[in-house]
């Protein structure tokens, strides 16, 4: 197994609080995660048909058939569960009490507001981070091997070819979760729907035009961009609301948390496809924002991550919030670093008053470069744009 950074955090609320609840994509590894975490707590997941017909048709005897520590995977399966977990707590008053992982954000907060707020900690995992998985292998592949690959644990830990596993990945997420959540009668229909929005990773979200593509009504295009948000296949990156006297767009850009996923649905097989393809750009600010976003809930924290954009066309890829203010990042996939990667830096720094060396330009080559217009990154070191800023 891969030690996962949020472990720390895991174990630390679960002495402060008497459920901790953590919530992720399928296949993130949490169920490994809380097992290791807390190797002796009982364990049941109620993807298992027997335990959740128990769980179902006699909660008060299911928990009390687990006195201890309580993992229970899966935890939205029986949403009447929460209430009775909320009873035992109150009534013991004990910390570190249930465990509970869920792969559907939405059916795990709906069941968490309505009867254990207050009682739960909710903490996030995502798939590797590259902080994770350069301590587990020799050395990190190129840039567009991990493009195509993706982060999952599963493809690291396994001899599988990333399309095999991500193609039985989705049949699964769709066949499940999705319907867990809502009944969509035509199921190929949703699948197109996901590959017409890989199509659009990295670009300001036009709901209009996406439903008009996909041969649904705007309304639907919103309720299944909101299934995925759930699912934690993609989220969306708000614009910054600071104008400087000028209009800023207003839409959401959209990416997918898992870059090989987003390769996979637009048909990306090998890296000279991937060289060629018009959203290798998109795919590798995906994977940066990622990463900023993994540390962030790798710590029990949330992101504070945006993007700006004026009406005009001038851009910064990200903003990234911290203690000492914005700090603008762009993110560009080629290897040669060029005088055009630093123009979004240099328009912003001058609105805002900022000194342009506080950027940074991340891309996809090796080498660090303090420059005057801006510190290069190598992709390899992303996350140095944060910790050498976050103070």
């Amino acid at each position: 197994m891969i030690p996962r950074v949020l472990e720390k955090r895991l174990k630390a609320l679960a002495r402060q609080f008497p459920v901790v609840t953590l919530t992720g994509p399928r296949q993130s590894g949490k169920t490994t995660l809380v097992r290791k975490a807390f190797p002796r707590a009982a364990y049941v997941s109620l993807e298992d048909p027997d335990r959740r017909a128990f769980a179902e048709g006699d909660p008060r005897g299911f928990l009390a058939s687990h006195p201890q520590m309580l993992i229970v995977d899966e935890a939205q399966r029986v949403p009447a569960l929460f209430s009775y977990i909320q009873t035992r707590v109150d009534e013991s008053g004990r910390t570190g009490r249930y465990i509970l992982t869920g792969s559907q954000n939405f059916l795990l907060h709906e069941g968490i507001s309505q009867s254990l707020a207050g009682r739960t900690a909710v903490l996030k995992l995502l798939p590797l981070s590259l902080e994770e998985l350069r301590k587990e292998v020799a050395a990190l592949p190129g840039v567009e091997p991990l493009l195509l690959r993706g982060l999952y644990p599963r493809l690291w830990d396994r001899s599988v070819g990333p399309a095999d596993w991500y193609g039985a990945y989705l049949q699964t997420y769709v066949e499940r979760d999705v319907r867990l959540i809502k009944n969509i009668g035509d199921l190929g229909l949703f699948q197109r729907f996901l590959k017409l929005l890989a199509g659009r990773t990295g670009q300001v979200l036009n709901l209009s035009s996406l439903a008009v593509d996909a041969g649904i009504s705007h309304n639907t295009a919103r309720a299944w961009i909101g299934l995925l948000e759930a699912g934690y296949i993609v989220f969306l990156l708000k614009p910054h609301h600071r104008s400087f006297r000028k209009r800023l767009v207003k839409a959401p850009k959209i990416y997918f948390y898992d870059p090989g996923l987003a390769a996979y649905l637009l048909g990306v097989r090998d890296e000279t496809q991937l060289d060629a393809h018009y959203l290798k750009g998109a795919l590798f600010e995906g994977l940066v924002l990622s990463e900023f976003m993994k540390h962030a809930l790798n710590r029990g924290a949330e992101p504070d991550l945006h993007y700006w954009r004026d009406k005009t066309g001038h851009e910064v890829d990200a903003l990234v919030g911290t203690p000492a203010g914005s700090v603008p990042v762009e993110m560009k996939s080629g290897r040669t670093v060029t005088p055009a990667y630093f123009e979004g830096l240099a328009y912003w720094s001058r609105l805002a008053g900022a000194d342009p060396a506080r950027g940074f330009v991340i891309y996809g080559g090796e080498e660090t470069q303090a420059r005057s217009a801006g510190t290069v990154l190598g992709w390899k070191r992303a996350l140095a744009a944060l910790k050498a800023k976050n103070t």
